[in-house]
């Protein structure tokens, strides 16, 4: 039992000598790295993955320290909202005097506009679809003005999107209008999105009392082929278009377009709706020679703390590069078309619903597509 304890005592003493020992040379290494610098790379060198490069060429602007700096919101890296306003941000600092844009990705174009009226940000980027619920305070806006600060204005429309449905190839006899969808289980777009508001908008018009299912855009082919829904959206942006999820769905089942009754249409535009015409040939291979779809405009927007005559410049700026800007981004192909034309289609689209920016007032004036009847409607 002695010999136990003593082999017990002696193990003890060497642990509790090698933990002074470790303790010593910590301590030594510690007052090492006190005088050791570690060299930590630059951030101005380190690629940032948020970072799209404009397609526009931005020229070599002098910087300007008196430049106000806008920080203009828009949709997420990699959709077509961001793009179109960096290439639009790349033009606008080569051009526009006196203003410098920061292009600042958000969750969507409602949380850009949103984002504007509480004043987190100075530009914003905003639908028709999109100023008709606020105006209502409906759907994604429901209590919006209790929490607005200010009221987000009408400046400039970009392009437009137009939306139409498409069923099974298979179904092209069981359903010949819109309304045909009554009662059928539709997939009109993922809940949060403008072009599904605005496609809604027009059904409800109609009253084309489908059932909404909530479809993964990456099955959306698979799942009308399985019969799990009767039609879905499509759209186009700048009639030019189609976004690449149903270009994927195309190639999973075999669609065709399903166009508005001549009925369906006279009704929607006697609403005031626009109906346009799309060559399918747009498309991956969608069934049927023409697509009747309704549009409705995305435009860049700020407010009234850009006074009149710089936004009338920007406006002029603009209609100087549209062609640059559509060469650069197919978004632009109907701006590069006119770009006084697609304002006043925009602000018609909009008028009752939110104010028009004195500076493209003004500028429509002078291009000879300003309403008087709008005259109310400037913001002052």
């Amino acid at each position: 039992m002695r010999t136990r304890r003593t082999a017990v005592f002696v193990w003890l003493a060497v642990l509790a000598v090698l933990s002074l020992v470790l303790a010593a040379c910590n301590d030594e290494l510690a007052e090492e790295a006190e005088d050791f610098e570690v060299d930590e790379p630059d951030v101005d060198e380190v690629d940032d993955p948020e970072e799209e490069e404009p397609a526009i060429d931005e020229g070599d602007p002098e910087d300007d320290p008196d430049a106000q700096e806008i920080a203009w919101a828009t949709s997420d890296v990699g959709s077509a909202g961001h793009t179109a306003l960096v290439n639009l941000a790349a033009l606008l600092n080569r051009e526009w005097e006196g203003y410098r844009i920061d292009v600042l990705p958000t969750a969507g174009a409602v949380q850009s506009v949103i984002g504007y009226a509480t004043g987190e940000f100075d530009g914003y980027y905003g639908a028709d679809i999109a100023f008709f619920e606020m105006a209502q305070g409906i759907d994604r806006f429901e209590g919006f003005e209790d929490d607005a600060e200010r009221w987000p204005v009408q400046t400039f429309w970009a392009y437009p999107m137009e939306t139409g449905l498409a069923i099974h190839e298979r179904d092209v006899d069981n359903f010949t209008a819109w309304g045909d969808l009554g009662g059928e289980p539709v997939f009109t777009g993922p809940a949060p999105w403008d072009v599904r508001a605005n496609l809604e908008r027009a059904m409800g018009e109609l009253d084309v009392g489908h059932n909404y299912v909530e479809v993964d855009t990456g099955v959306a082919g698979t799942t009308l082929d399985g019969g799990e829904i009767s039609g879905l959206i499509t759209y186009t942006a700048a009639e030019a278009s189609a976004p690449p999820w149903f270009t994927e769905a195309e190639l999973q089942t075999d669609m065709h377009v399903l166009n508005p009754s001549d009925e369906e249409v006279a009704q929607l535009e006697d609403a005031g709706f626009e109906v346009v015409e799309i060559d399918t040939g747009v498309f991956e291979a969608l069934g049927g020679d023409v697509a009747l779809f309704v549009p409705f405009f995305y435009g860049f927007h700020v407010g009234l703390e850009v006074s009149e005559d710089d936004v009338y410049d920007m406006l002029n700026v603009i209609d100087a590069h549209a062609d640059e800007l559509a060469d650069a981004d197919a978004s632009y192909a109907v701006l590069g078309q006119g770009v006084a034309e697609l304002q006043r289609r925009g602000v018609e689209a909009a008028i009752d619903d939110v104010e028009v920016h004195p500076g493209l007032a003004r500028w429509m004036q002078e291009q000879g597509v300003w309403d008087e009847a709008w005259d109310d409607r400037i913001a002052q």
